[in-house]
């Protein structure tokens, strides 16, 4: 059995979309309604749906709640950190944590991401 899909509610759909397409590689396959419901895939098959808040007002997540993508190299983590950097995102430093060298970032919807490589 494997994790086939995971459902994010987030604030703006096509915000959060456009977000995980352009920095994390996801291709859009289609959205439902008016940006009611995206649906994303990545290139392992993992399928990411981003849903619309029933509620108004930002997303509260459990801490330590957070999604994770791992790279195959340091090299990757730091290449996609730079690109991040120099378009103007705010990523945390990377660096060795608890045994990977990654870095952390909020994305739109306040979802907090890892981007690692564990050797």
């Amino acid at each position: 059995m494997r994790l086939n899909h995971l459902d994010l509610p987030v604030p703006d759909v096509a915000a959060t979309r456009d977000f995980f397409e352009t920095w994390l590689g996801f291709t859009h396959e289609r959205t439902l309604g008016q940006n009611g419901l995206a649906i994303l895939r990545d290139s392992a098959g993992l399928v990411l749906i981003l849903s619309r808040l029933r509620d108004d007002g930002a997303q509260t997540w459990p801490v330590p709640f957070h999604i994770g993508f791992h790279l195959e190299s340091e090299a990757e983590v730091s290449d996609l950190h730079r690109r991040m950097t120099e378009g103007g995102l705010s990523v945390g430093e990377a660096s060795v944590q608890r045994g990977a060298f990654g870095f952390y970032f909020t994305a739109p919807g306040e979802i907090l991401v890892e981007v690692a490589h564990r050797a």
